[in-house]
């Protein structure tokens, strides 16, 4: 009986004790809700990249033109020199992963040997007419770990069938077909709905090729003026509006309707869809190589910069290779000068050694989700989360103090923890307490360039003064950018 009593008693310290360490671990912090809705895996790996680059190649490069009539002779398609090496190698040095290539534009040129047309490199002089400009770059990429996206044009101004919707449409899934299975990969597939006013009335089966590419290659993200994964900004400046959600109505748009441009550039914040924006610029004043046109100056790609990337959007740079099949020396100077300067401006934070407080912090000290998250190397997954329902005076700030030797900066960049979804509606911010600069959206990424210019001061407050739910805050960093000279002419 003894032993009996013994065992029970065992049995019932087992118990409490389960039970206690069950308890203890329920009582782990847990992160906020998410607020819907919520950026897919592909989505995120794409806001990351922030800068890409576009590659308009094909007969127009020959005829000096940007639109071809599709009466182009494929015999003029020669670039004796093609490289595509070092169209990655310029791509990789300025710090872009990812390069879309126009492997047909609205002239029809295919740069693949296409089974469904003679239109191609296949009837060119180029390598005795065995190219493939897709699989060069394909290659070419892979060795620089480099990804490869596709542009292939809706608009076909040379193929019979387009007007024919029911035959053209076979024709175009076809094309897609071999793309999308022929080389490996494709991170973005690029779709517009650019057409000359003068072109047959053609509907395309826009429904049945986003669907086809999903079955084909389930991780890549469309581009269009409705998405599936990506949107147009709505312009082809460069430039996002200064309020640009992530969140939009997908069913308010349409591809190739320009009544929707503003919508496009600014989003909406009760938006059902997660449909980021890409801003489309080229270096130069055209979209393909022209002999007579130089590169934009520096200052100006910073400003496209500070206005894309800045604004919470991936900037779509065009480099356009010329004649030879290369990037003029020109461009690959420019572009080197370009990446040179972003680094030289982001890849110190002033604010990396600095004290950080905030208005309140979600479970406490240790809680993990403390101010001291928007200092570390994660942009994305650890962040700063305010106390739920904590407003005093009706907003949440966060603050970064310096030492007694102070700062020196112009440029303050926010990001969210947009994993969790966009939050933020509208944002002051303060240096020792002095308004320096304000705003709405933040998203993946604000860069506020201090219209002033450098500032020196110990403290930094950020104040949310609007958001759609409890802000979450992933990164914080105080820059100094050497190029940007707001009282002065701009550095060329």
């Amino acid at each position: 009986m003894p032993k009996l009593c013994c065992f029970v008693c065992l049995i019932t310290i087992l118990f409490q004790l389960t039970c206690l360490a069950s308890s203890k671990r329920e009582q782990v912090p847990t992160p906020p809700l998410p607020l819907s809705p919520l950026p897919s895996f592909s989505q995120l790996k794409w806001q990351q990249r922030e800068l890409i680059m576009f590659l308009h190649f094909g007969v127009n490069t020959f005829t000096d033109s940007e639109w071809g009539t599709g009466n182009e002779n494929p015999e003029i398609f020669n670039p004796v020199g093609l490289d595509a090496n070092q169209w990655v190698n310029t791509a990789a040095e300025a710090g872009v992963s990812l390069m879309i290539l126009t492997a047909k534009h609205h002239d029809g040129f295919c740069l693949w040997p296409s089974k469904f047309t003679e239109h191609s490199v296949a009837h060119s002089p180029w390598k005795h007419g065995r190219g493939d400009v897709v699989q060069e770059l394909v290659n070419a990429a892979k060795a620089r770990g480099v990804d490869v996206g596709l542009y292939l044009s809706p608009w076909d101004r040379h193929d019979p069938r387009y007007g024919h919707d029911l035959q053209y449409n076979e024709y175009y899934l076809a094309q897609l077909q071999e793309l999308l299975t022929r080389y490996g990969d494709v991170r973005e597939i690029w779709f517009d709905g650019a057409k000359g006013s003068n072109a047959p009335n053609m509907s395309y089966y826009f429904t049945d090729w986003f669907a086809m590419v999903k079955e084909l290659q389930s991780s890549i993200n469309i581009f269009s003026d409705a998405g599936s994964d990506v949107r147009w900004v709505g312009n082809e400046k460069g430039f996002a509006g200064s309020t640009c959600w992530s969140t939009i109505n997908r069913t308010s748009l349409s591809i190739g309707n320009g009544s929707i441009v503003d919508y496009l550039s600014t989003g909406d914040a009760k938006g059902t869809d997660w449909l980021p924006a890409e801003c489309d610029v080229s270096i130069r004043k055209g979209w393909f190589w022209h002999k007579s046109e130089t590169p934009r100056k520096l200052s100006e790609l910073l400003e496209i910069y500070y206005n894309s990337v800045g604004r919470n959007c991936v900037m779509l740079l065009n480099v356009p290779p010329n004649t030879t099949g290369l990037i003029s020396e020109t461009d690959v100077q420019r572009l080197r000068e370009f990446g040179t300067a972003i680094d030289t401006i982001f890849s110190k934070n002033l604010a990396e050694n600095c004290f950080v407080k905030a208005s309140s912090q979600r479970a406490g000290k240790g809680g993990g989700f403390g101010p001291e998250n928007v200092l570390d190397d994660d942009h994305l997954r650890t962040y700063w989360a305010p106390r739920d329902g904590d407003r005093k005076n009706d907003d949440h700030w966060i603050e970064i103090r310096a030492a007694d030797e102070g700062l020196r900066f112009n440029v303050i960049r926010i990001q969210e923890a947009i994993g969790l979804g966009q939050r933020i509606k509208r944002h002051e911010i303060f240096v020792d307490g002095k308004l320096v600069a304000e705003g709405t959206t933040v998203g993946h990424k604000k860069l506020h360039r201090l219209k002033n210019g450098v500032i020196d001061g110990h403290a930094v407050r950020i104040k949310i003064k609007e958001s759609r739910a409890v802000p979450l805050i992933s990164s914080i960093g105080l820059h100094f950018d050497p190029y940007w000279h707001p009282n002065r002419q701009s550095l060329t």
